[in-house]
C-alpha cells in the first residue's frame, strides 16, 4: 500500500504559476539520465577521471532539468533557488578545461530538457560529443617526441648561465632555461631546460655529455610538460 501511494502522487498541481504533467516529467527525466549517460561515457573513454566525475556528469542534467521545472514561470521560486545556490561552496581537485566543457554540456542539455526540448538535447549531445571525439583523434595541441623537459643538478660552483651552451648547441635546435631551484642546503641547483632535439640525435648522448659536464649528478630528461589542459 505504500508503494502504490508513491506511485499515486499526482505531479499535475501547481507550483506557482507552473504546471507539471506526470507524463512530461517522467519522458523529461527519462531523457535527462540518457543524455547524461552518453555525456558521461563520451568524456571519460580511454581518459583518465574518476568515477564521481562520471556520476556527476551523468545525473547534472536531471538536477538542473527538475530545477528548470520548478523555476518555470516562477520569479519568486527562481529568487529562492538562486539564493539557496549562492550558499553552496563547491570543493574539488583543480580540474581542467575539458572538465569545464563536459560540467557546462551538462548543464546546457539539463536546460533543455526541462523546457521539453528533447530532440534538442539529443541532437545537441551527438553533436557535441561526435566532435570531441574528432578533435581527441586529432594531433592538435600534442607536443613533438623530440620537445623535451630537461632538469639537471649542477654544484653552486657551476655558472649556470652558460655552462651548457656548446652542448645545447651540438644536440638541440631549442634550449631555454625555464625554472632555478636550490637544493640540498643550497649547495647544489636545479636547473629546468625545455629542448627541442635535433633531428638523429641521440639523447643518451646528449645525457653522457650533461654528466661529465655535472660531475655525474641526477639529471631527468622526460616528454615536455605542458599546461594545455589548464584554463
Amino acid at each position: 500500500m505504500i508503494v502504490l501511494n508513491i506511485f499515486s502522487i499526482d505531479l499535475t498541481s501547481s507550483v506557482g504559476t507552473s504546471t507539471i504533467s506526470t507524463t512530461d516529467f517522467v519522458l523529461c527525466t527519462l531523457a535527462s539520465l540518457l543524455v547524461g549517460a552518453v555525456i558521461a561515457f563520451a568524456f571519460t573513454f580511454k581518459q583518465q577521471k574518476t568515477k564521481s566525475f562520471a556520476t556527476t556528469l551523468a545525473l547534472l542534467p536531471v538536477i538542473v532539468q527538475v530545477i528548470i521545472m520548478l523555476v518555470n514561470g516562477n520569479l519568486g521560486t527562481g529568487v529562492a533557488v538562486a539564493g539557496a545556490f549562492s550558499l553552496v561552496r563547491f570543493r574539488s581537485m583543480p580540474g581542467n578545461a575539458k572538465d569545464i566543457l563536459a560540467i557546462f554540456l551538462s548543464m546546457a542539455v539539463g536546460l533543455a530538457t526541462g523546457t521539453h526540448h528533447l530532440m534538442l538535447a539529443a541532437i545537441f549531445t551527438a553533436v557535441v560529443c561526435a566532435v570531441n571525439a574528432v578533435y581527441m583523434l586529432l594531433p592538435l595541441g600534442e607536443s613533438a617526441d623530440n620537445e623535451k623537459t630537461l632538469t639537471i643538478t649542477i654544484p653552486e660552483s657551476l655558472d649556470y648561465g652558460d655552462v651548457f651552451d656548446d652542448i645545447f648547441k651540438e644536440f638541440t635546435t631549442k634550449a631555454r632555461l625555464e625554472q632555478v631551484k636550490t637544493t640540498n642546503m643550497g649547495s647544489l641547483f636545479k636547473l629546468r631546460y625545455d629542448i627541442t632535439l635535433k633531428k638523429g640525435k641521440s639523447e643518451k648522448a646528449l645525457i653522457d655529455e650533461l654528466r661529465v659536464r655535472n660531475g655525474n649528478l641526477e639529471i631527468l630528461c622526460c616528454r615536455k610538460m605542458t599546461d594545455t589542459d589548464q584554463l
